[in-house]
């Protein structure tokens, strides 16, 4: 098999919730010599460590980098953008919040006409950062891009697949259940960047999207085309081998992997920064309807208790409940 060249992360953010989006955060490193990005080989300008904040990028599971404080907001801010300026090929940076409920591989963002169904989306800041101050962004991001230069890494491709409500019951009416419909909507991430990427080599893990041990027959089904050989398949980690004609993979499956890879705790910030950005505009849509309207997180038990007192706003602005709660 090809030595992989290119090393992605990805991860979801919300799957449990009531209210709100799903979303998938993906981050692709090409790597000039070694095993891909590490906390160590970017240690001049990241930490897992939250207490380095002031100095360096929090880079871990966002339950780690995020709590609902100014300083919580402002760490997975500051992750979240900097690493997407730092994408090469023009892609980056992103300045607007439309613009990162965009910034998905081709055909996967939510186009207007989703979006109209969910009018909160027009409530995203028309500005970023929102949370973190400009300067100590920038200057977290020139520290980022020396350390990139340094560690032999660029960032060819990283953003979030944004799945509002209405197109996420969709899925699972489409795939039968929510584990079926979890692995299509992250397969079609790494659908595109395994064509993107995958004459280089590439080198892929993921959280257990569906949370199955094998999922041998879903990448066939992903990739019709190809030789998939499973490398190794346990509860813990599952791991195969994808190649057709000039492209080749390895992926893996694994639990509490954005503990273990860079690039996952990565794509687990910028899924949540993606998630609570959206959250934070339903929520402020909302209140303008009713401004004794306590703001929600979207799981299950206060998503409820926010279903009950929102009932009359909803009604006078005709917000059904098709495009608000999820359906599994």
């Amino acid at each position: 098999m090809t030595t992989p060249r290119v090393f992605v992360g990805l991860d979801e953010a919300g799957y449990g919730p009531l209210l709100g989006p799903l979303t998938y955060g993906y981050a692709a490193f090409r790597c000039e010599r070694g095993e891909g990005p590490t906390w160590t080989r970017l240690a001049a300008a990241v930490s897992a460590d939250k207490g380095a904040a002031a100095t360096r990028l929090v880079v871990n599971d966002s339950k780690e980098v995020f709590d609902r404080t100014a300083r919580g907001r402002a760490r997975l801010e500051a992750t979240a953008l900097a690493f997407l300026a730092a994408r090469q090929g023009g892609l980056g940076p992103v300045r607007t919040g439309r613009a990162l409920v965009g910034c998905a591989p081709a055909g996967l963002a939510p186009d207007d006409e989703e979006l109209r169904h969910h009018p909160w989306y027009g409530a995203l800041p028309e500005a970023l950062p929102v949370h973190v101050a400009a300067e100590a962004l920038e200057a977290h991001q020139a520290r980022l891009g020396a350390a990139l230069a340094e560690g032999g890494l660029a960032v060819v491709d990283a953003g979030v697949r944004v799945v509002p409500v209405r197109a996420l019951n969709a899925a699972f009416e489409r795939h039968g259940n929510k584990g079926a419909a979890h692995f299509a909507l992250g397969g079609a991430v790494l659908s595109a960047l395994f064509e993107r990427f995958g004459g280089e080599g590439l080198d892929v893990t993921c959280d257990r999207l569906g949370g199955r041990m094998r999922y041998g027959a879903q990448l066939a089904g992903l990739f019709p085309w190809a030789d998939v050989q499973a490398l190794r398949e346990d509860p813990e980690w599952s791991e195969y081998a994808v190649h057709i004609g000039a492209r080749h993979m390895r992926i893996r499956f694994v639990e509490k992997g954005d503990r273990r890879w860079l690039a996952v705790a990565l794509g687990s910030c910028l899924a949540k920064y993606a998630r609570e950005l959206v959250m934070e505009a339903f929520n402020a849509w909302f209140q303008r309807l009713d401004a004794s309207l306590a703001p929600t997180a979207g799981y299950v038990q206060d998503g409820r208790r926010w279903l009950a007192e929102s009932a009359e706003a909803r009604k006078r602005a005709g917000v059904w409940l098709d495009v608000l709660v999820r359906s599994r």
